[in-house]
Formats: structure tokens, sequence, C-alpha cells
């Protein structure tokens, strides 16, 4: 809730950065910003940075962030921030704010909230995870972490869109229990053996009689320990070779 309160010849907000930013809009969308900043571990000038370099150049890179401008009109650019081929945000950005020298450093209020949140977040994440030995057929949202011990070659496969996409088996392992999680298209380029990963919201189906994990759009995958570069090479390797190209 905003407060108004008496500045002598007018009204500010208690609480929010004045006088660089013509809107509430603008504050807003700053703010957003800075989040995004925090749950990606990132510097919120560093950060905003990358908005300016994409601007001049259309594309720039933040740790695991890809950040494109989209399109530039007269007073605004639309940006579109990306990671791990899925959409974090897509907005407009008024030119004049990318000319504004680090304006996020304005926002410390905002930075301590989002990192509180991302703390609880983050315990609660720990706290819902599931071990393999406790997953049942037709569980849905799953979360769980273990480690790669087997990914399979890549396979073509004909969906019912008409169109060919690649998948791969992934062998997870945790207290010596064993599950097989399908992984699709670009999240194959994400894991190599030995790599310890975390997904969120899995589904544990049924195929020829073997309890499986499946991942929807709305899924999550992350790889909170890299493997080593051997193995990592090895399975670029067995993309090549597929007809798999990597980048």
């Amino acid at each position: 809730m905003r407060t108004k309160i008496s500045a002598g010849r007018g009204w500010t907000f208690r609480g929010r950065p004045q006088g660089r930013f013509h809107s509430y809009a603008d504050i807003r969308l700053l703010e957003y910003l800075t989040e995004i900043s925090v749950r990606h571990e990132i510097d919120p000038n560093e950060f905003f940075g990358k908005f300016v370099e994409a601007w001049e150049k259309r594309e720039s890179t933040c740790k695991k962030l890809t950040i494109e401008c989209r399109r530039k009109t007269r007073d605004s650019a639309i940006f579109l921030i990306t990671t791990d081929y899925k959409v974090v945000a897509q907005f407009p950005m008024p030119q004049y704010l990318l000319r504004v020298t680090d304006p996020l450093k304005e926002f410390g209020y905002v930075l301590e909230r989002a990192r509180h949140v991302l703390v609880k977040e983050r315990e609660g994440s720990r706290a819902t995870c599931l071990r393999i030995k406790d997953l049942r057929a037709g569980m849905k949202g799953v979360s769980l972490r273990a480690r790669i011990v087997e990914i399979s070659e890549p396979r073509l496969a004909h969906t019912r869109f008409n169109d060919d996409v690649m998948f791969v088996n992934a062998v997870l392992s945790d207290d010596n229990r064993t599950i097989k999680l399908t992984l699709w298209n670009g999240r194959i380029k994400m894991v190599s053996v030995n790599d310890v990963i975390q997904i969120e919201n899995a589904d544990v189906v049924v195929f020829r009689g073997e309890p499986q994990l499946r991942m929807g759009k709305s899924g999550r995958l992350r790889v909170l320990d890299k493997n080593d570069l051997s193995a990592k090479l090895g399975l670029e390797h067995g993309l090549k070779s597929s007809g798999y190209a990597t980048k």
C-alpha cells in the first residue's frame, strides 16, 4: 500500500524512488527487474546493463539468461528474457529508462524483500522433495533430487501433431533406487551423466509396466551439480552421432 506524504511543493510516495522516473508504471517495472535479478542471482546493475546492451546489439546474455530486444518503437523497446528454452518475461520498456545510469540501485527495499521470498521458496522446495522409493504411479506435481547415472542414445519420435522430436531416457538414482526420466529436445543438452538435478512438477506414469517420470511444459529442471568435462563431451558426441546438433 502506498502512502502519500506532503513534500512542500507536491506529493511523493514514501519508500519509493523519487525524481528520476516518469510514472508509477516505470517504478513497478524496475521493481520487477530487481526481483528477477535476485531470483537468478545476478547483480541488479549488471542485469540492467544487459538490457542496454541488448537494445544496442539486439541480444545479450547474463549468466543463464538470454535477453533479446524483439522490437523498437519511437519511444520504447520490447524485451524478451528466456532461460533453458523457457520464457521468463516479456515487456516493453520506455527508451528513456535505458539512458538512466544504474536505475536499479535505488531499489534496495525490493532486494531485501525478494531475497526473503527466495529463501522461503527454497526452504519449501527442500521440504517437498521426495525420494525415488516414495514415488507411486499416478502421482502428479512431484519434486525430486537425484543423480543421473545413465543417458540413452537420442532417438526420434513422430508425434500426433506430425512433428519429429528428439528424446532420451535418463536414469536417475538416489539411495540405490532408480527411475527413468524422459527428456525432450532442448532439455537433452542441459544435462550429462553424473549431474545432480532437481525436477519439479513432474508426473509418475507407467510405460510398458515400468514407473517413469514425465515432465510437461510446466515442469522444471535444474542442474544443482555439474559433472566433469569428459562426461559432458561424451554426451555431446552421442548427440552429434545421432544427428542432433549442439550449440
